[in-house]
């Protein structure tokens, strides 16, 4: 029996990555995470928690147009500890993850030869069941793959090499002419891949670098957000009702009162200090604020600003309204005490819910998670 495929009127309009599959990477074996606006992973340590947050960022790098280098930086840490080499000496790894869309679910597989040269071995792109895109490894002496594409023309596939060192998918609307109803639905269900998978933010705010004034500069944060000062003297000119939600935000995160979130010129200008405003003419630099304090600001930052202020690889040829920023967050109630943690979780269903940020973030333990509506919990364990 055959199931005909959702209204399309049913089918979301914003691209996003519902899941996520490591076939065999580190540690894990026929993972398959759902991801939902806001996810968080949690587990004991050695559970792959960390290694399922750099699945996603490297994933997100090759829809992007990355080279394999760039996206898997020491690809010998992702091939499973116990795999065994072939004949030729190969070993690699398998990573995944479905996006859905106005196309439907959109299917991506990809292995990946990490030993005795990183190369792309392998990738399928699929959707209601049909084949979009197949490559394989033919001629391991070239460094190229053999491509078919979805054609439903005279021909029914076409065939080409593609380089082995970047993303098929990506490469498709660079390669298929579309003139073909078949032609067209592979450029489309390849466009929703990438945008599904564009705009990633990994972030892990480092307070000991957060402290000082910084030099001014672009006004992008950063991912360690070293330069929160330099953020805030923007964001704070530029945007009020957000500078007014923030202010908000850490009025609930912070000891003390909390009236404004300044950002003001330190050493004849040269650098940029940030200060939090009490009310009753006494402020207080950020150096003086406790490490959990300071990563809470960070984050409610992050989650209340966007590709814009962000320091991400934006789409620039996909319109504002249809891209979905996603934000990956290991160890995301590090150093948070139980208030800032629920506050902190909340802003973040509240922003998740309106569909254009996505957080997946990290935790030993997300029992303080229980309860809170719009959070998807995956339990990951060393088995």
């Amino acid at each position: 029996m055959t199931t005909a495929p959702p209204h399309r009127s049913s089918r979301p309009t914003l691209p996003r990555v519902t899941e996520l599959r490591l076939s065999a990477f580190a540690t894990h074996r026929a993972a398959r995470l759902p991801l939902g606006p806001l996810t968080l992973l949690t587990g004991p340590s050695g559970s792959g928690k960390t290694s399922a947050l750099r699945a996603y960022e490297a994933l997100a790098r090759l829809g992007g147009g990355a080279e394999l280098g760039e996206a898997f930086p020491e690809p010998g840490a992702c091939v499973p500890e116990r795999a065994r080499a072939d004949a030729q000496r190969r070993r690699g790894f398998r990573i995944g993850c479905t996006a859905d869309g106005p196309e439907g679910p959109v299917r991506l597989e990809v292995a990946v030869q990490a030993e005795p040269a990183l190369r792309i071995a392998g990738e399928r792109l699929t959707a209601d069941g049909t084949t979009l895109l197949e490559t394989a490894l033919r001629d391991p002496g070239r460094r190229t793959v053999q491509a078919a594409w979805h054609t439903a023309g005279a021909a029914p596939v076409t065939r080409a090499p593609l380089p082995d060192d970047r993303l098929g998918t990506a490469l498709l609307p660079l390669r298929v002419a579309g003139k073909t109803p078949g032609q067209r639905r592979v450029l489309a269900a390849a466009e929703q891949m990438v945008v599904a998978l564009r705009s990633v933010f990994p972030c892990d705010p480092r307070p000991e670098r957060m402290r000082g004034p910084v030099p001014a500069g672009t006004g992008r944060l950063l991912g360690g957000c070293d330069n929160l000062a330099d953020v805030l003297w923007r964001t704070r000119a530029e945007c009020g009702r957000r500078h007014a939600l923030l202010v908000e935000a850490v009025r609930a995160g912070c000891a003390g009162p909390v009236t404004d979130l300044l950002a003001e010129p330190y050493d004849a200008g040269r650098l940029v200090r940030a200060l939090l405003d009490r009310g009753d003419g006494s402020r207080t630099e950020l150096r003086r604020l406790g490490d959990g304090e300071l990563r809470y600001t960070a984050l409610a930052l992050v989650l209340l600003t966007g590709p814009g202020v962000l320091e991400v690889d934006a789409p620039g040829e996909v319109p504002a309204a249809l891209q979905t920023l996603t934000v990956l967050a290991d160890e995301l109630d590090r150093a948070l005490d139980p208030a800032q943690r629920g506050e902190l979780l909340r802003l973040a269903a509240r922003m998740c819910e309106r569909g254009h940020i996505r957080l997946m973030g990290a935790s030993s333990d997300a029992s303080w998670a229980a309860g809170v509506s719009g959070v998807t919990v995956v339990h990951l364990n060393r088995d």
